[in-house]
This record gives structure tokens, C-alpha cells and sequence, in this order.
């Protein structure tokens, strides 16, 4: 039994391993998924008329930074714990930009019912 226990010890160990191996180390998928979340929140606010013209057009501007910013770190082939923190500290504000946006009593006054 211990030898069973053992390699399958040892099969899961070389599993994940080869698993992690095939990551691309410029690959970002919690950044991808929290841009993606971002922007669907964004457009969410256009449709509740919770966003100014003006409102979108700057955190769609912070979005595309934020996208210019993960690219320049893909540049080199790898992106470090340091650009990773960065992108994620650029995106923490991003929501929180999001969310005072979205959540402050101004309306988009062209269109009509407002």
C-alpha cells in the first residue's frame, strides 16, 4: 500500500509540475478576467445611465493604460512578480474608480428620462 501511496505521490507532484511548466510565463489570466470584468461594468453603467459621456470615456481611457501596461511587460517575454503587483495595484484603482463612478448622483442628462 505505501508503495501505491507513493506513486501516486509522485505522479500528482510530476502532473502539476509539467502543468506549471506549460504556463507561459507572460501569461496573465487573472489580469485578463478582471479587464474583462472591468469593462462589462463600464458598459453596465452606460446602460443604467449611471455614466456620464465624459465619466466613460476616462475609465475607458484607464482601461486601455491599464491594457498598454500588461502589453509592455508581456514585451520582454516575462512578466515578473513586480509588473504583476503593478498591473494589479493599476486595477485595484481602476475598480474603485469604476464603482465611485457609477455610484455618485451624476446621469447622463442626454438621454431622454433623465
Amino acid at each position: 500500500m505505501n508503495r501505491f501511496k507513493a506513486l501516486t505521490v509522485a505522479t500528482l507532484v510530476l502532473t502539476s509540475a509539467l502543468a506549471l511548466a506549460q504556463t507561459p510565463p507572460t501569461a496573465t489570466p487573472r489580469v485578463d478576467a478582471r479587464q474583462d470584468n472591468q469593462e462589462k461594468r463600464i458598459e453596465q453603467g452606460v446602460a443604467q445611465d449611471s455614466l456620464t459621456p465624459r465619466e466613460t470615456r476616462r475609465l475607458e481611457r484607464e482601461q486601455q493604460r491599464i491594457s498598454k501596461a500588461e502589453t509592455r511587460a508581456k514585451a520582454d517575454g516575462t512578466v515578473t512578480a513586480k509588473e504583476r503587483h503593478r498591473l494589479h495595484k493599476a486595477q485595484d484603482a481602476a475598480s474603485r474608480d469604476i464603482a465611485h463612478q457609477k455610484h455618485d448622483a451624476q446621469r447622463d442628462v442626454t438621454k431622454p428620462g433623465n
